[in-house]
């Protein structure tokens, strides 16, 4: 055990990112590929493993119907490797540190910070609390502009369900949803759903940094430090 953390600490932070990444899709392909995640109680690995790897990359690719082909349980291993995939890896390991009130390491830190390609590694603790924070408020506002229309449509639990997923899946440009074959085609003359999941696919892709930036240099406009023009 120590040889193997030895090892571990040797390696560079891109390997450790990578190698992170590389474990929880393999879990992630692992979990979908038990009975328990799929309606029919079967499903290639190379099908579980697949769905798992496009959720955690976001790459709105799948081989199976979302919808029709698992389980709940399924469902909810995808959404939480969507949640992984979108956030990263590293604020989720970063998470877990608050919660046991676990001190970050300077190699910790060191990770963080490549990992969000920041200049210093001063304030990173309040860095993944402020990732956290956009993260459930954005997710959470999105999930409430859905329900207009999914509850109506679903009832209660399976409209909130869906527009949790489909909030989830929409900041963290996954690509994935709830409702078959079709997509989101049915609501195409829908604008509260199409303005909803344009604002929150474009509010995830910008990413952490650029929010951030943006928030600095409006702040400073309007302290008139800076001129409006220039940001």
């Amino acid at each position: 055990m120590e040889s193997l953390k030895k090892r571990i600490y040797k390696l560079s932070t891109q390997r450790i990112i990578a190698l992170g990444f590389a474990g929880v899709i393999f879990i992630g392909g692992f979990l979908l590929w038990l009975p328990i995640s799929s309606v029919s109680g079967k499903t290639s690995f190379i099908d579980a493993l697949f769905t798992a790897t496009t959720s955690v990359c976001v790459t709105g690719l799948v081989t199976l119907t979302t919808a029709t082909h698992w389980t709940l349980f399924g469902k909810i291993i995808i959404l939480i490797l969507i949640q992984i995939g979108g956030i990263g890896l590293i604020a989720l390991t970063s998470i877990i540190f608050l919660i046991f009130r676990k001190k970050f390491s300077l190699r910790g830190r060191k990770i963080i910070q490549e990992s969000y390609n920041l200049e210093q590694m001063s304030g990173i603790v309040k860095i993944v609390k402020n990732v956290i924070r956009t993260v459930i408020i954005v997710e959470i506002a999105g999930a409430i502009f859905y329900l207009f229309v999914f509850i109506p449509e679903y009832g209660i639990v399976h409209g909130i369900w869906k527009a949790v997923f489909t909030s989830v899946s929409a900041f963290c440009n996954a690509g994935i949803d709830l409702f078959g074959e079709n997509s989101l085609v049915p609501y195409i003359t829908n604008p509260l759903i199409n303005f909803t999941t344009i604002a929150l696919i474009v509010v995830g892709g910008l990413g952490f940094t650029v929010w951030w930036d943006i928030a600095s240099n409006v702040k400073r406009a309007c302290k008139r430090e800076i001129n409006i023009r220039y940001i």
